[in-house]
């Protein structure tokens, strides 16, 4: 395993999967910083074909336990807008040809909850607490997830979650679809690491091309959603991994994809 060290994010890779690991203090908070270094770490990672699946975590009690309020206390349009840029790292996630899986070691609560809401799969320790608390400071879930939560779960229940603001357990979470995995904290890091191994082995090309086409058709007619779906289709035919899953298959063997 090789790791290199940033100011707050710490990347390591281990095979095929890179490990972004948060580590700020004051509960992994977020702030203009810390953003900029998202942005430019995720960039090479998603590009990367070496890479073929990405996970974020955290360091400590916490997941990323949301905006820095000492930060968001400056209401100035300026300053609002290098915060908003947290949603471009959320769109970064869900634009990577990959699978982005964000291990929620922690509490993760606002912009940590939002962030997971754009990763392809979600799993939380069962010691953290899960939640949209912003309308307790006077605020809304304004960083993707007043639009990603409805998506996910249909407006009436989203509305009621971040109007009530409380945090949820794991195991609601996990019955609200909010999460897809609840792992004890002791075999955490063991659970997150063999699901990432597992997504590193899957037909990355594959994988690329469902994102694309189940975004480009969510909310789309069906009919033009499927013109969608047949040329992902297409596309995908001339993938290496499609031509090895199929041979596979016909040899009785286990396909080997190489993301190509």
């Amino acid at each position: 395993m090789t790791e290199v060290g940033h100011s707050v994010l710490h990347v390591a890779r281990d095979g095929a999967v890179a490990t972004i690991r948060v580590d700020r203090p004051k509960a992994n908070a977020v702030n203009p910083a810390m953003i900029e270094e998202f942005l430019a770490v995720l960039e090479p990672l998603a590009a990367d074909p070496e890479v073929r699946c990405i996970v974020i975590t955290g360091t400590g009690r916490f997941f990323i336990a949301g905006a820095d309020i000492a930060v968001m206390r400056d209401l100035s349009a300026g300053n609002q807008a290098k915060m908003r840029r947290w949603i471009d790292v959320q769109r970064l996630i869900e634009r990577a040809p990959k699978p982005v899986v964000a291990a929620m070691n922690g509490h993760a609560l606002g912009g940590g909850a939002e962030l997971s809401l754009a990763c392809d799969l979600r799993i939380l320790s069962a010691g953290a607490t899960f939640g949209f608390p912003e309308m307790r400071l006077g605020l809304f879930p304004g960083a993707g997830g007043s639009q990603r939560l409805p998506r996910l779960v249909g407006p009436h229940l989203a509305k009621r979650l971040m109007i009530e603001a409380e945090g949820l357990t794991p195991q609601r979470a996990l019955e609200l679809g909010l999460v897809d995995v609840v792992a004890e904290q002791a075999e955490f890091d063991a659970v997150v690491a063999d699901r990432a191994r597992r997504l590193a082995a899957q037909p990355t090309a594959a994988i690329a091309l469902l994102k694309r086409v189940v975004d480009e058709g969510h909310g789309l007619p069906v009919e033009e959603a499927l013109r969608h779906e047949e040329k992902g289709v297409a596309d995908l035919t001339g993938t290496a991994d499609a031509a090895e899953g199929l041979q596979a298959f016909l040899e009785k063997r286990d396909p080997v994809f190489t993301g190509r």
